[in-house]
């Protein structure tokens, strides 16, 4: 792990994404993202934009809310105020869109498609599990906690632990270092193009499952797998045991 980690913690910049790597033989961790993977949260903070938005006389294009999605706060704050100029009411927007995300939240959001089979199928095979999102802490243990997932994870890396976030590699690697596990001996799942970048900048495995955003040739040439649901890793790693 050492190699891999110091390279992929120095690099300063992003590059393309590296050639798919097979589902390693045994997988002795599983890394995941949240928002969107296992959690029906992007569809719930894209709503809370678009109503927003209207809301304040600012419609958002759709092209706009996809290129935020897997993005961490500070830079999609800083997408809009560069795509929307000194006019657009930025602090404004957000404390209502804050507050109709959290109605959501408190009304139960939904887990992603086959999350609950999935995870419980690696927790009873005894992979360890680790979280690495874009949701800076606490709100993503929060978030885990109400969802009732947060005891699948050995380590959770938010936001908040990271210099350089997704699409850097830091996060994966820090949890594969957390996790005391090689990244080549990982897999990594995610929703988002940011997340796939993270993930295979780290020299880990990554599934794709998809959510707002449709995989790209590029994206899906770097992944090992793009499944329609968790329900069907489940199955493709029940198939390999």
């Amino acid at each position: 792990m050492g190699r891999a980690y110091m390279a992929g913690m120095a690099s300063e910049t992003l590059t393309a994404p590296t050639p798919s790597l097979s589902l390693p033989d045994p997988i002795r961790a599983v890394i995941f993202d949240m928002d969107g993977t296992l959690i029906d949260t992007e569809a719930a903070h894209r709503r809370a934009f678009v109503d927003t938005g209207h809301a304040l006389g600012w419609p958002l294009a759709d092209e706009l809310l996809l290129s935020m999605v897997g993005i961490h706060r500070d830079e999609n704050e800083r997408m809009l105020a560069q795509r929307l100029g000194p006019d657009f009411p930025l602090a404004q927007f957000y404390a209502d869109s804050d507050a109709l995300f959290e109605a959501a939240v408190d009304a139960g959001i939904p887990l992603r498609p086959g999350a609950d089979l999935l995870l419980d199928h690696l927790f009873r095979a005894g992979i360890p599990m680790a979280l690495a999102t874009s949701t800076a802490a606490p709100f993503a243990q929060q978030r885990l906690e109400r969802s009732g997932l947060i005891h699948y994870f050995d380590v959770i890396v938010t936001r908040s632990d990271v210099e350089r976030p997704k699409p850097y590699p830091e996060p994966y690697l820090l949890a594969a270092k957390r996790l005391g596990i090689d990244p080549a001996d990982c897999v990594a799942v995610e929703d988002s193009y940011a997340g796939v970048r993270s993930a295979t900048a780290a020299g880990i495995a990554t599934v794709m499952v998809p959510d707002l955003l449709p995989p790209t040739e590029e994206l899906t040439l770097a992944c090992a797998h793009v499944l329609p649901s968790l329900t069907d890793l489940r199955d493709l790693l029940r198939a390999t045991d």
